[in-house]
């Protein structure tokens, strides 16, 4: 199989360089850039090399830097943003700070014949971060491209390393995608083999010889990644597998029911519901720090599991719906932790199983998606929202009691009933309630009352890694709004969260 490697520096969002990838059929994996070598890279017949961005300036020693013998493979090379100027430094260039002049936002770029470029206009609007640029090209090298602050918006030696000072990854690079595009197949000479019907085969014979004769517990919520990851591994293993699903007493309304239903009629999967409400809130009394609940949940989540492996016998294997975005917002490589997961970073440290298995995790949602419909899962539960796996605990923001769940419960099922009965549930990605820990003043019925303010939150994305705040109509949100305040006692006020990603995550926990 044609493989890109994508070396990371520590880039928040290089997963979307990966996905950009993988959407014209060449696979990409992700590397950390200290955990592999020239050498390694060799013998693994990578076709290119993405170098990506990063927060550092590559003139601090302390700064992510790989072996320059990476440049020297004869494998063609592209670096961005940090890459870019990291792939200047190597070979002699020189890298200074901005200052003032550092661009941030949509730019206007002017490009010059190069093959990176071949199909792109002259001039078109690209997306910069950048607080350094690259003040001298290395000697051999030519600029290839410019903006009106930026000297040096791309370079090339002609011999097949390419940099750009911009992000052709993200949407607003109104031409990123063919730049990409020109990369993979006219300069690295892919041919664009792989396709997720080949994962989905690959994944279901891999684990049928590794797991062969296995006991495997897989962790089930009902969500669209922990299904996935249990009809995948039903293909495989089958009886072999046992999928607990975990009632926290996190869930939305009904969920736990429906859950159970579908996997046990749908599927013919063995199922263990665990009803551990109680169990959770009592560790999550008086918690209000969100990190401190996502490994709380996380710890009980594994203690759980391992409870009901002994009840069933000796289990091997854990299985879990982790995929990659959970990755590196947990802090994967040089990156920033965002939010631990509880599946990732809030894991505890002692585990009582052999391995665990994650079948999806370096997988995109829309990806897992793809490959729920491979695997024959019906089309209702491969597009249902996703549903985060510390539930509505990072929902309630502040203290979780069992009131404030239910309140949210109500307010929540309101607002998803009104999306859908608007038809609008295809124009937005995800749609919830979030309980505040904010109350106000306010009337009804000529008495005063003082009750919680719930957050309306929707989003449009195709990646989850960034996204949009969906523009719902007024009318839908004061319907909504009025149903929520007259159904549930305890809200006084509704508000709508128009923030995207970034500077906000989906959640607000």
């Amino acid at each position: 199989m044609e493989k890109i490697l994508v070396l990371d520096f520590g880039g928040q969002y290089n997963q979307l360089i990966a996905r950009r990838v993988r959407e014209q059929n060449v696979y990409a994996e992700i590397k950390p850039y200290n955990r592999i070598t020239a050498q390694q890279i060799a013998e693994a017949g990578y076709k290119g090399i993405i170098f990506t961005g990063g927060p550092n300036s590559v003139y601090d020693e302390k700064s992510p830097h790989c072996d320059k013998k990476v440049l020297e493979l004869g494998i063609p090379v592209l670096g961005i943003c940090y890459g870019a100027q990291l792939t200047a430094w190597l070979c002699g260039g020189e890298i200074c700070s901005a200052g003032s002049l550092g661009e941030y936002g949509k730019i206007e770029l002017e490009v010059k014949d190069d093959p990176l470029f071949e199909g792109v206009p002259e001039k078109s609007i690209c997306w910069m971060s950048h607080t350094d640029y690259i003040k001298r090209v290395p000697e051999g090298f030519r600029v290839t491209a410019t903006t009106e602050h930026c000297p040096c918006a791309a370079m090339s030696d002609g011999k097949g390393i390419y940099a750009v000072q911009f992000h052709p990854e993200v949407t607003h690079t109104v031409y990123g995608k063919r730049m990409l595009h020109n990369f993979l197949f006219a300069i690295c000479r892919c041919s664009g083999d792989w396709k997720m019907s080949d994962f989905a085969k690959e994944a279901v014979e891999k684990y049928r010889n590794q797991l062969k004769g296995k006991k495997v517990l897989c962790a089930l919520s009902g969500g669209v990644d922990s299904s996935v990851a249990a009809v995948l591994l039903h293909k495989a293993i089958g009886s072999d597998l046992t999928c607990v699903f975990v009632d926290h007493g996190l869930l939305r309304k009904d969920e736990g029911d429906m859950v159970e239903r579908t996997f046990k009629k749908r599927f013919d999967m063995n199922i263990i519901r665990v009803n551990a409400e109680d169990l959770f809130l009592e560790k999550l009394k008086g918690v209000t720090e969100p990190e401190k609940k996502r490994k709380i949940i996380g710890e009980e989540f594994i203690r759980v599991f391992e409870r009901e492996a002994k009840k069933i016998g000796k289990v091997n294997y854990l299985v879990q719906g982790t995929i990659y975005p959970d990755v590196i917002e947990s802090g994967a490589g040089d990156a920033s932790t965002i939010k631990s997961h509880h599946n990732v970073g809030g894991l505890p440290s002692v585990i009582d199983f052999d391995e665990i298995i994650e079948p999806l995790r370096e997988l995109f949602k829309d990806e897992v998606r793809a490959v729920g419909t491979e695997l024959g899962i019906p089309h209702d539960l491969v597009w249902r929202q996703p549903f985060p796996g510390p539930g509505l605990a990072i929902r309630v923001i502040g203290e979780i009691t069992k009131d404030k769940l239910d309140t949210l419960r109500d307010a929540d099922a309101i607002f998803r009933e009104e999306v859908v009965n608007a038809g609008l549930e295809k124009i937005t990605n995800q749609y919830f309630a979030v309980l505040t820990d904010t109350r106000s003043v306010g009337v009804m019925g000529d008495a005063r009352t003082y009750g919680y303010t719930v957050a309306l939150r929707a989003v449009t994305t195709d990646d989850f890694m960034t996204a949009d705040w969906t523009r719902l109509p007024y009318e839908v949100l004061e319907k909504a709004s009025s149903r929520i305040t007259n159904e549930v006692r305890t809200i006084g006020r509704v508000v709508y969260d128009i923030t995207s990603k970034p500077p906000a995550t989906v959640e607000w926990e």
